[in-house]
C-alpha cells in the first residue's frame, strides 16, 4: 500500500510539473504586448495550484485504450489539460475580486487584482478563457471529437455550469438550502469542471460509450466530494495549509455542506462519495487506478 501511495505520488508530481510546462509554452510571453495583461496572466495561472483537474484529464485518458496515433493523443490531451487549468484559473480571479469573494490571497500569494489591480485582474481573466478554446481547437485529433471537447468545455464554464454555479452562490448568502439546492449549486459552480476534466480525456482518448459512462458516474462522485471536503477545510485548516483565507464561508454567511450537515456528517458525505466514484471505476479494471488514487487524494487531502 505504501508502495502504491509512493507511486501515485511521483505520479502526480510528475503530472503537475509536466502541465506547468506546458502552460509555459501555451501563455503568451511576459514581455509581450500588452505586457502587463500577459504578465497577469501569467501570474495567475503559473506557480501553484494543485493541477488537480489536469490529472484528472490525464488519468481519464490512460484509463482508455489509445484509439490513433500516441503522439496526436498525447499532443491533444496536453491541450485539454491546459485549457481546463486556464478556465480555472479565470474562475479563481473573479471569485477573488471585491464584487465577489472579496479575497487578497490565493495559492500563498497576493489575488491578482491584490498583485496588480481590479482592472487588470478583470482582463486577465477575460483573455484567459478564449485562450483554453484556442486549445481545444488545435487539438490534432478527428474533428468530431474536438467539437465533443470544445462543447463539454463550454457548458462546463456556462450559465448551466460553473458561472451559473457561481451566480446561485452569490445570491444564497445568507439564505439556508436544501440539501438538493446545496447539491445543485455545488455541482454546477465545482463539479461542473471537474466532470468536464475527466470528460475531456475520454473525448480525447476517443473511449467508447460503456467507457465514457463509467467515467461520467466516477466524475459526478469525485465533483461533489471536492466540494464537501472544501467545506470542511474551509472549517479545520488553516491560511498556511489552504494558501488562501479560512472561514471565508461562515464569515460571509454562506450555505456549505458543514453548516447544513455539520462537520461529522459532512465527512461521512465526503467518505461515501469516495466509495461510490470507486465503483463506478470498477468495469474499467487496473486502468482506472489512477483515478481511483485521485479520488482518495481528494476526499483524504488537509489543504
Amino acid at each position: 500500500m505504501k508502495q502504491q501511495h509512493l507511486a501515485f505520488a511521483d505520479w502526480l508530481q510528475g503530472r503537475a510539473q509536466h502541465i506547468e510546462s506546458v502552460l509555459d509554452e501555451c501563455l503568451p510571453a511576459a514581455d509581450a504586448l500588452p505586457v502587463r495583461l500577459h504578465e497577469a496572466m501569467r501570474y495567475a495561472v503559473l506557480g501553484g495550484g494543485k493541477r488537480i483537474r489536469a490529472a484528472l484529464v490525464y488519468a481519464a485518458g490512460q484509463a482508455c485504450p489509445v484509439n490513433g496515433s500516441a503522439a496526436a493523443i498525447q499532443a491533444s490531451m496536453d491541450r485539454a489539460a491546459a485549457a481546463v487549468e486556464l478556465i480555472h484559473a479565470y474562475s479563481l480571479i473573479h471569485d477573488d475580486l471585491p464584487c465577489m469573494d472579496d479575497d487578497t490571497l490565493r495559492r500563498g500569494r497576493p489575488t491578482t487584482h491584490v498583485q496588480f489591480d481590479e482592472a487588470t485582474a478583470m482582463l486577465a481573466g477575460d483573455a484567459l478563457q478564449p485562450l483554453a478554446f484556442e486549445l481545444l481547437a488545435d487539438m490534432p485529433i478527428a474533428p468530431a471529437l474536438v467539437v465533443q471537447a470544445t462543447q463539454a468545455l463550454a457548458r462546463a464554464a456556462g450559465s448551466q455550469g460553473m458561472a451559473g454555479g457561481q451566480a446561485i452562490d452569490l445570491h444564497s448568502v445568507g439564505y439556508a438550502l436544501s440539501h438538493d439546492e446545496l447539491q445543485t449549486m455545488h455541482s454546477m459552480k465545482t463539479g461542473a469542471m471537474l466532470a468536464c476534466s475527466v470528460a475531456l480525456g475520454g473525448i480525447v482518448s476517443g473511449a467508447s460509450s460503456s467507457t465514457r459512462q463509467a467515467l461520467d458516474d466516477y466524475a459526478q462522485a469525485v465533483g461533489l466530494a471536492f466540494q464537501v471536503v472544501d467545506d470542511i477545510l474551509d472549517v479545520t485548516a488553516d491560511t498556511a495549509s489552504l494558501g488562501k483565507t479560512p472561514g471565508k464561508d461562515a464569515a460571509g454567511n454562506k450555505p456549505t455542506y458543514v453548516s447544513l450537515l455539520g462537520l461529522d456528517q459532512a465527512r461521512a458525505l465526503a467518505e461515501e462519495l469516495r466509495v461510490a466514484a470507486h465503483a463506478a471505476l470498477a468495469p474499467l479494471g487496473d486502468s482506472g487506478l489512477m483515478l481511483a488514487r485521485l479520488a482518495d487524494y481528494i476526499v483524504l487531502r488537509d489543504r
